[in-house]
């Protein structure tokens, strides 16, 4: 068996269930699936060297903030590995309420209604409302003003300020694939905790811009996020994932992120 599906039996064990094999579904450091008393168990594998002070319960924690729309939360189980540097989590919740919307980058456009979009939006605006001591950690890596600065000036050298005057609660892993539709739900909440505002936003628009209208529209909606001076770093910070060393000459973002991060940049010098 692979440790895999050694994990799926382990874990369905210990929270005795069942899981539907049809439903499972693996990602690149996850799998998830289905279980006989219709809720959701997400398993995922993390090296020790990435798990931080704060501990590995993201999807736990977030269960107490309010006026947030997720999945709720019923139990976890946690084990570390035997034969290596690696600890496992499995997190079971309610199943969500729709489909995710799509990949994490999108290359069409979704229909949404308007009430969708204002349910993001008061989610959004509930969870930077809020506090934690908890800090963000987007693809696994503690997000610091340092990490800020050097994602920045390596692609976006300049004569502006990037210091992060306003840090708030932030999901951190906001895109098409863990949104649901048509009813709204934000799921996958490992790497919540404290980030500079209007990452969140930035990170949506960023996954939305092979598609035109669609990131028009993200920042439309989250325009007070995107108008904001640390919104405008947030920007960059997304522009320079879109456009640094590892991009793909085919990528559709990359032209819209270049004509961004010059505006941005102008934008910001002009303060």
């Amino acid at each position: 068996m692979q440790p895999v599906d050694e994990a799926l039996d382990r874990v369905a064990r210990s929270l005795q269930v069942r899981f539907l094999q049809e439903t499972v579904v693996r990602k690149r450091r996850s799998v998830g699936a289905r279980t006989s008393r219709d809720t959701w168990v997400r398993i995922e594998r993390r090296r020790l060297s990435k798990i931080t002070d704060q501990g590995w319960n993201g999807t736990e924690s977030a269960a107490r903030l309010k006026a947030v729309i997720q999945p709720a939360w019923h139990g976890c189980m946690v084990w570390r590995d035997t034969d290596e540097p690696v600890m496992w989590r499995a997190d079971e919740t309610d199943l969500l309420p729709g489909t995710p919307v799509g990949n994490s980058i999108l290359s069409e456009a979704p229909e949404l209604p308007d009430e969708w979009w204002k349910r993001l939006n008061a989610s959004l605006d509930a969870l930077a409302a809020h506090t934690t001591k908890r800090v963000a950690t987007p693809d696994t890596e503690t997000i610091t003003q340092a990490s800020v600065t050097e994602a920045i000036r390596a692609l976006f050298p300049g004569d502006f300020d990037t210091t992060v005057q306003r840090w708030v609660p932030a999901h951190a892993d906001l895109n098409w694939a863990n949104v649901t539709a048509p009813v709204f739900s934000l799921f996958d909440w490992e790497d919540w905790g404290n980030a500079p505002r209007g990452l969140d936003s930035a990170s949506l628009w960023g996954s939305s811009l092979a598609v035109p209208s669609l990131a028009d529209r993200v920042r439309q909606e989250r325009r007070r996020d995107f108008e904001s001076r640390d919104g405008k770093l947030m920007t960059l910070f997304v522009c320079s994932k879109i456009l640094g060393p590892y991009a793909h000459p085919q990528d559709p973002r990359l032209e819209p992120a270049q004509r961004m991060a010059e505006q941005v940049i102008e934008e910001l010098q002009a303060d």
